[in-house]
């Protein structure tokens, strides 16, 4: 069966009433999603770097976090080396920061540890309350800009006017926006690490199976190409979901593969409004016996509701980061930082492969 007749035939069904007994169980406890601002926790975030084989001179780049707005607050952070240099760097034009690093290659294995404190919550936007937050022209200029991989004309406008067609409010739009994302984007498994973010190539071949930086990206590059502020928010998730469900959260204290972007768009008297619809179809995927693309499903439906405009404070954001360019890098600019980076003599080695460019990220909740 192909995925446009899978999708109908899923859509068609009351899946909680065919889904045998052990995903009965399943469904029935995992059917409350709903994060609300409330008390801080703090944790304890360990990036060890471990080069197998410096090759000459080397370069590694681990993000530090810098995202600060009413849900997270960036406490210390410290690190060692066993050889090199480092300095914290900061790119200014989308606040990301890094511990850039500098080893001559002379020692067999140098390893690097950065340890970050910082605390967290939960958001919520109550949609009820509407207040008097607007945002700077030069801001609004900067979230609605083209990046190099999220275009904001041609097919981008294009879609995003075809899918938010007699919608008139900012708000209106962002909800149609949120919809059609979810309705056609899929979680595809087998992506390397986040994806790519390549709005532009989903759009036109129309594969738009990938992962949070690939869905994300295209919700974001629609909004801004109808004027609308947005962003993607790079990070990593840090603790399990509270709520039951095993996706949306981190499954164990190493967190080396939790890394996920989340998205923001302002909209006016609500200032920056949290939303996923990438973890949306990762519980479409990942959290039902089957893979479920209606969002009427027990286990879907509170995450879909929740999620335009609420997050669970079990991640750390890292920063906003688009088309980064690496100091002292002879490889290319990166689409957005979220996973350590490393070059030596040979070349940028790959950062979804943990293993061989040897790097682990552990977390642990700490008290205040």
């Amino acid at each position: 069966m192909d995925r446009r007749s899978f999708v109908k035939a899923t859509s068609a069904l009351s899946l909680s009433a065919t889904l045998p007994a052990f995903a009965q169980t399943s469904v029935a406890a995992a059917r409350v999603f709903n994060p609300q601002s409330g008390d801080w926790r703090s944790f304890e975030i360990v990036h060890r770097v471990e080069l197998l084989k410096p090759m000459g001179a080397t370069k590694v780049w681990i993000p530090i976090p810098v995202v600060e707005d009413g849900y997270q607050r960036n406490l210390t952070t410290k690190w060692t080396l066993s050889s090199g240099t480092a300095e914290r760097v900061l790119d200014p034009k989308y606040n990301v920061a890094f511990l850039a690093v500098d080893i001559d290659g002379k020692e067999g294995r140098p390893v690097i540890e950065m340890t970050t404190q910082l605390q967290t919550q939960s958001r919520s936007v109550d949609w009820s309350k509407r207040g008097e937050s607007a945002i700077s022209a030069a801001d609004a200029a900067k979230w609605t800009a083209a990046t190099a991989s999220m275009p904001t004309d041609g097919i981008v406008l294009q879609k995003a006017q075809e899918a938010t067609k007699g919608k008139t409010t900012e708000i209106d739009k962002i909800r149609a926006l949120y919809d059609w994302t979810i309705a056609n984007t899929y979680r595809r498994v087998e992506t390397a690490g986040c994806g790519v973010g390549d709005v532009k190539a989903a759009l036109e071949t129309a594969d738009f199976g990938g992962k949070c930086a690939d869905i994300n990206a295209i919700f974001v590059a629609m909004a801004r190409s109808l004027g609308i502020p947005a962003r993607d928010v790079y990070g990593v998730r840090i603790a399990p979901s509270v709520f039951g469900y095993k996706e949306l959260g981190a499954g164990s204290s190493n967190i080396t593969k939790a890394q996920h972007c989340r998205a923001e768009v302002f909209l006016a008297g609500y200032g920056w409004v949290p939303m996923d619809p990438a973890d949306v179809t990762k519980v479409q995927r990942l959290e039902t016996a089957d893979w479920v693309k209606t969002t009427q499903h027990p286990v879907v439906g509170p995450v879909n509701k929740a999620l335009f405009g609420a997050w669970e404070g079990n991640w750390m954001a890292y920063n906003t980061s688009h088309d980064v360019v690496l100091p002292g890098a002879k490889g290319p600019k990166l689409p957005f930082l979220m996973y350590p980076q490393a070059e030596t003599s040979d070349g940028r080695l790959d950062p979804y492969d943990p293993d061989n460019f040897k790097y682990t990220i552990t977390t642990k909740e700490i008290k205040a």
